[in-house]
């Protein structure tokens, strides 16, 4: 069994995946989402849990520097909420400050353009916040 990575965010959900083993994660795809309109990807996150087989979610969550949760923390919340729900498996928030940070400058300093690091930034967050979460579990 394995355990899904996400990156939360408004338009886009970046999706990681671990090993069987549960020692790395793997960048899978980034799933459009309309957070306003109420779409959150639930149906491709519904044929991903199929395919790999998951067992378990980790979704980034976005505190503030000061440790309290802003309007992007509570998303998160509201979307731990929606799997937890939809599929009846555990949920884990992961502590994310400047995940995305970190995911734009190891793509910056790999000379990632900048298109295609809006492409790829979702992704390679969630890799950092699920290889985080796997690194602390195997410790």
């Amino acid at each position: 069994m394995r355990i899904m990575g996400l990156d939360v965010g408004s338009k886009t959900i970046g999706i990681a995946i671990s090993d069987a083993l549960g020692w790395t994660a793997q960048g899978i795809e980034t799933i459009p989402i309309d957070e306003t309109e109420g779409e959150f990807g639930l149906e491709r996150i519904r044929e991903l849990i199929s395919t790999y087989e998951v067992s378990e979610f980790v979704i980034g969550y976005p505190k503030n520097m000061n440790n309290t949760v802003g309007p992007r923390g509570e998303a998160s919340e509201h979307y731990a909420n929606l799997l937890k729900e939809n599929f009846n498996l555990p949920v884990t928030l992961w502590d994310e400050r400047l995940t995305t940070m970190a995911a734009e400058r190891t793509l910056i300093e790999a000379d990632v353009s900048r298109k295609k690091r809006k492409q790829v930034i979702d992704k390679m967050a969630a890799i950092m916040i699920l290889q985080g979460f796997l690194d602390k579990k195997n410790r």
